[in-house]
């Protein structure tokens, strides 16, 4: 079959590979019908995630029709339209039954590498190096997806199959950082990042009763989207101080609860922002914080703050002391999209959450590498490139 594969740093390639086959029990194929590039994949492309290896299958968030099950499936059949969950979970062990998804004991064959990095193991993640779990991802015309009964959803009908792809990472990274953060009705709530999380993240808030949402970025087109589309107020951190322009919206407080939905490869203005691009190009840091940083800033005292932007390992200038003296709570996780993913293919079905505005460029697999080029280089107004793999 046909796969998208990392082949080098800032390099993809179509290429053929060997059709995924069922190796356990709990397995289904799937027959890919869209497949979205992510954020958190330039992180992988760019070379800052050093566990991948020439060939490996990009993509993790997805969405298609079943084609086998195994001999223990017991929710899907072959036809099925289902999305799947990013990271993969027994459904079983301790994490899984506290809702706990993302940490499942059982979901990352190779253990060993992050518990050397953060003292315990993760759950595992479709095509996100061999550090979680070293699976195939989804930038291909079939894909194995593990443990199905727990990690596959049925797409209701009347949910278009590009509404569902969404459900699969974004939205459910959104709302794991909205739900588990604590908002609460009447809260302020900042978001930086305007992509695909940040959107999401932002609508969660407002279901779940903020009454006002303010989304920073720089692009255009993202600003735009979380304007029209999720209803947020914007601020381009270009054009304005972060810090003063949300103190000057909150009454001279700052928000009650800050969202990152930015990550390791943060972009930023000054001296400061410069300083972090060259220790990480160096490797002297792996991640630049430049987004988390100004969210603890900008917190008010006694606030909230949760980070949905992927870190690998070690930041400089983390400024703890302001976390400790301001009172604040700070959390983070990888998305629990588990918990998550019905409720939101229901907000989808009710009118109440659009996700599929986010698909800026809809391409074949074919043209994948293009893809990943103006996805990265933010060209031509690219939110999101979605591709097709198979009709």
């Amino acid at each position: 079959m046909k796969a998208l594969c990392w082949t080098g740093v800032n390099e993809t390639a179509v290429e053929t590979v060997d059709d995924p086959k069922i190796l356990n029990d709990h397995d289904v194929i799937l027959r890919v019908k869209l497949t979205t590039t992510c954020g958190s994949d330039l992180h992988l492309l760019g070379g800052y995630i050093p566990t991948m290896r020439a060939g490996d299958v990009l993509g993790h968030e997805f969405m298609g029709e079943v084609v086998e099950v195994g001999p223990s499936v017991r929710k899907h059949q072959v036809g099925d339209r289902v999305v799947v969950c990013s990271f993969i979970a027994c459904g079983e062990c301790w994490y899984c039954t506290h809702e706990l998804f993302s940490l499942c004991d059982n979901g990352n064959p190779n253990p060993a590498l992050t518990e050397t990095m953060w003292g315990s193991a993760i759950g595992g993640c479709f095509a996100y190096s061999h550090a979680l779990g070293g699976y195939a991802g989804s930038h291909a015309e079939y894909v194995r997806v593990p443990y199905a009964d727990h990690g596959a959803f049925p797409v209701p009908d009347g949910v278009s199959d590009m509404a569902a792809l969404f459900a699969s990472d974004a939205a459910p990274t959104g709302w794991t950082g909205a739900d588990l953060v604590g908002i609460t009705p009447g809260d302020v709530v900042a978001v930086w990042g305007a992509g695909g999380v940040g959107q999401m993240a932002a609508r969660a808030a407002m279901l779940k009763g903020a009454e006002q949402v303010i989304i920073i970025d720089r692009l255009p087109e993202r600003l735009a989207q979380a304007h029209q589309y999720i209803g947020a107020e914007t601020l381009d951190y270009t054009k304005e101080s972060v810090t003063a322009e949300l103190k000057e919206r909150t009454g001279g407080r700052g928000p009650d609860v800050c969202i990152e939905a930015v990550g390791m490869e943060a972009h930023g203005t000054g001296a400061q922002y410069l300083y972090d691009q060259v220790k990480q190009q160096m490797r002297l840091q792996t991640d630049r914080p430049t987004a988390l940083r100004e969210a603890i800033y900008a917190c008010r005292k006694g606030g909230s703050l949760f980070s949905l932007g992927v870190f690998g390992g070690l930041v400089d200038k983390f400024p703890f002391g302001a976390i400790m003296n301001k009172g604040m709570t700070v959390r983070g996780a990888q998305q629990h999209g588990h918990r998550y993913i019905p409720q939101i293919l229901q907000h989808i079905a009710d009118g109440e959450l659009d996700t599929e505005h986010l698909a800026t460029h809809v391409m074949p697999l074919d043209d994948g590498p293009r893809g990943y080029r103006m996805f990265k280089e933010k060209q031509d107004g690219c939110v999101r490139a979605v591709f097709q793999p198979t009709k």
